[in-house]
């Protein structure tokens, strides 16, 4: 009995480091659902933005539980095309992320979700609206959604867990959307609601009060931008990681193995050898994101310029 509880500890000590691995590798994406989202409640009124997110959330979820099942049965019978779903992963997050530094550059922030009813100001939607705006935000999720199993799956494969049983590697992945899902979307809630608490300890009595409202309202835009940052250098960085390490696995060793060149100098310096040596290869993988990132920018850009000026020739 003993002997069976130990073992059973163990694997669930097993699933919760797996997990809290694959939690890691996918923060990248997380970082960015958590600051593209909020903007979805943009407009509405706010007695409304609470049920909103949570029916985002609810649908975030099913995205996750279905993609749990269509990702293990290629796991099962074809493990062979998950590599290179992994890198089309890799491929759109380095083309979000060299867009989003583009427009960052040209000082375009964020781009705003093109939904229906949005800006303006605070008003009740009906519920048709609503539902459109909930289904648009639900669609949005499922790339990120996607991404983020498909890396979680990736890690779980990696090592030691690669020959993992079905239900632990089940309990893994239904953890981390779990967990991701909770973070994201409870981040969310709170950055939404940041401004509105704010409004109601500006209207008390104690000044200590009003000067943390007033802060928390001055520090919505600030939190979004911090947050805008952080999701393009975290997508960058992991989009360029999931392409270097897909073409390793794939038989091309030149990128992983020039990575591995610039980097190993670093790890000779003492105390900070390993922390040199990482931002080396974080820097370098960014950097092969932004290369075909933005080659897939241009071409995106290119192709409807070529359209339009061929429909004005005509």
């Amino acid at each position: 009995m003993a002997g069976g509880l130990a073992a059973l500890l163990d694997d669930v000590a097993m699933i919760a480091k797996a997990a809290s691995a694959t939690t890691t590798k996918a923060m990248g994406v997380v970082v960015d659902d958590a600051a593209v989202t909020p903007q979805y409640v943009a407009g509405i009124h706010p007695s409304r933005e609470l049920p909103v997110i949570w029916r985002i959330a609810r649908g975030s979820l099913v995205n996750k539980a279905i993609l749990i099942v269509l990702l293990l049965v290629l796991d099962h019978f074809l493990p062979v095309v998950l590599t290179p779903l992994l890198m089309l992963g890799g491929l759109y997050l380095s083309f979000e992320g060299a867009e989003k530094l583009l427009d960052a550059v040209r000082g375009g922030g964020h781009r705003m979700p093109e939904e229906p009813g949005q800006g303006g100001p605070a008003v009740d939607r009906g519920a048709a609206e609503e539902r459109t705006l909930v289904n648009g935000a639900v669609r949005t999720d499922f790339i990120l959604s996607a991404e983020i199993m498909v890396i979680s799956l990736a890690t779980v494969n990696a090592g030691r867990s690669s020959s993992m049983a079905l239900l632990p590697k089940t309990l893994i992945l239904v953890l981390v959307a779990v967990t991701l899902t909770a973070v994201v979307y409870g981040a969310v809630a709170l950055i939404v609601k940041m401004d509105d608490i704010g409004l109601v300890l500006e209207g008390r009595e104690r000044r200590g009060s009003r000067r943390v409202g007033a802060a928390l309202v001055a520090a919505m835009p600030v939190v979004l931008s911090v947050l805008s940052t952080v999701g393009i250098a975290a997508m960058l960085w992991v989009g360029g990681h999931i392409l270097v390490t897909g073409a390793n696995t794939l038989g091309w060793h030149a990128p992983a193995d020039l990575l591995h060149h610039l980097a190993a100098p670093a790890h000779e310096v003492p105390g900070v050898g390993g922390l040199l040596a990482w931002l080396i290869d974080t820097l370098g993988s960014a950097v092969v994101a932004i290369v075909l990132g933005g080659l897939l920018v241009g071409i995106t850009h290119l192709v409807p310029s070529r359209r339009h000026d061929g429909h004005r020739s005509a």
